[in-house]
């Protein structure tokens, strides 16, 4: 009897982790966080000509190229050269499915320019689930312009 409950139970729990993942699917229109309507969105390439006094705020629309596999706190938005630039869930308000990667993005809140030490690399590059090699292989610190995001929007 209580290994019926027991199995009862747990596939209750699997099933509604299952309709919750569901509902957060990155798909046209879905919004994570608050997102207002798009007005003067710039490009991540064009982001650094628009900062003032090393910040910026507004809206930057973007392509995802990476999300954060244990949480799903931050992405990384590709750049026309290759690089990412980190966008993180502001005050961890809100989270984003794996599934959001090659999707376009509007993203709204605030940009600044800062400093990522070696040890908040190399824990962004385990929760992106890079190997141990490659994580080993990041050293130093480095200066990049960085958005906590008020919100996303999936535009495709």
């Amino acid at each position: 009897m209580k290994y019926a409950i027991f199995v009862s139970l747990l596939v209750l729990t699997l099933s509604a982790n299952a309709q919750e993942k569901e509902k957060i699917q990155a798909s046209k229109g879905v919004v994570y966080g608050q997102v207002s309507e798009e007005k003067s969105a710039v490009t991540v390439d064009e982001l650094p000509t628009k900062l003032v006094d090393d910040t910026f705020t507004g809206q930057i629309k973007g392509k995802v190229a990476e999300v954060c596999k244990a949480e799903g706190c931050w992405i990384r938005v590709q750049k026309n050269d290759g690089s990412t630039m980190m966008v993180r869930a502001k005050d961890h308000a809100f989270l984003m499915p794996e599934n959001i990667v090659g999707k376009t993005v509007l993203i709204e809140g605030n940009a600044t320019v800062k400093e990522t030490s070696e040890q908040m690399r190399k824990h962004y590059a385990e929760d992106a689930g890079k190997s141990k090699e490659e994580i080993a292989k990041i050293k130093g610190s480095e200066k990049n312009v960085e958005f906590a995001a008020k919100g996303v929007k999936v535009l495709d």
